[in-house]
């Protein structure tokens, strides 16, 4: 026979368990609760670093009311309901039983500097995950009148919560997550590709150029076959020999960028079409580039803090390697910035360069290594 369930049993089973640190939290708010000069002994934490709004009111009314007399709340709760009295005022579903379970689950009211310890790396995690969702949405908000500017601005609020975080759990050497770094985001760019083109096309027809725009690196275009001819390029300048489509293709073809069967005639006409300046090109795919690694770094420091595995120290060690990339396009950024002067432009698209597809280059830097 069938099993019919209750009105509310579907309900009830989609509520998910509590995490530990909830459990962890009843334990450090019944101990106080019990012994309220415990207080003493908790650091690091303020009502803010509690996983719920009637744990956060419980700790901030046990932590700003005048500590009753040891003697006289062994022996009543007149203490516990000015507690309680003072929660409500946030948390309206506070109850005096609850309070009383609160105590009862406290396994050792004397480990409630542990227990804060707990609580303070939780609220580190999720300090962490929120800096890295923020970037992550800063990086796709094209309303945004300075794209590049706002986004480092929530880089350097991330790097300054890993750094908060260090000095409350400074990490160990070697220590880094488990977590594996999630895949880089591949979406298709149509801008992107033309532009690169573009840019490939101009470096071709102005080599002389090419000196100037030092900064701009093959990971940072988004397709495998455009960096491979961003290196043949920088390579040929670099040589001062001949450039022009023939050498350039030529020069592909040594680095087996025409292995996977792309016809010698497609790039030709691609390398014929130049126009604009070199540097105005090279500085929109650095600034794509500059946003991709944004995106991808959030992502990665997301992935961290969304693991329960990893340790405060790992988040620190992990996350910081994941800003230096950041750090390093930046670098780059300001460069390019400060060296490339007004140049003549093509008319740019409507919509700002956006980051998705170049992850996917920066991800492939071990292979393109090999050409």
């Amino acid at each position: 026979m069938p099993h019919t369930p209750e009105p509310d049993e579907d309900d009830l089973d989609a509520v998910p368990p509590p995490q530990p640190v909830f459990h962890v939290e009843q334990a450090l708010l019944g101990a106080l609760l019990l012994d309220p000069h415990r207080l003493d002994d908790v650091s690091g934490i303020s009502a803010d670093s509690f996983s719920t709004a009637a744990h956060a009111a419980l700790y901030a009314a046990i932590s700003t009311l005048p500590r009753p007399d040891p003697a006289e709340h062994a022996k009543n709760t007149k203490w516990l309901d000015r507690v309680l009295a003072t929660a409500l005022e946030e948390a309206r579903g506070l109850t005096a039983p609850y309070l009383h379970a609160l105590i009862q689950v406290c396994p050792w009211p004397r480990h409630a500097p542990a227990y804060a310890r707990m609580v303070e790396a939780e609220h580190a995690r999720r300090r962490l995950r929120t800096a890295a969702e923020r970037l992550v949405h800063t990086v796709h908000d094209v309303s945004l009148p300075h794209p590049v500017q706002t986004v480092l601005a929530e880089a350097d609020a991330l790097a300054a919560v890993v750094d908060d975080i260090a000095t409350r759990f400074p990490p160990r050497s070697g220590v880094l997550p488990r977590t594996p770094a999630p895949p880089p985001t591949v979406a298709d760019d149509t801008e992107a590709v033309e532009e690169e083109q573009l840019l490939l096309a101009t470096a071709t027809a102005r080599p002389d150029d090419i000196d100037a725009v030092r900064w701009l690196l093959p990971d940072d275009l988004t397709l495998p076959l455009h960096a491979g001819l961003w290196q043949c390029l920088t390579t040929l300048a670099r040589r001062d020999e001949p450039i022009d489509p023939v050498t350039v293709l030529w020069e592909a073809q040594q680095r087996g960028l025409l292995d996977d069967g792309r016809e010698p005639g497609e790039v030709l006409r691609m390398l014929a079409e130049p126009a604009g300046s070199v540097g105005h090109w090279a500085e929109r795919a650095l600034r794509r580039s500059l946003l991709a690694t944004a995106e991808h770094t959030g992502r990665r420091v997301e992935a961290y803090a969304g693991d329960s595995a990893n340790t405060p120290f790992q988040l620190v060690a992990g996350a910081r390697r994941a800003l230096a990339d950041i750090a390093a396009v930046r670098t780059r950024w300001q460069h390019a910035a400060g060296a490339t002067p007004p140049q003549q432009r093509r008319a740019a698209p409507a919509t700002r360069a956006g980051p998705p597809s170049t992850t996917a280059a920066h991800a492939a830097r071990p292979t393109r290594a090999t050409r």
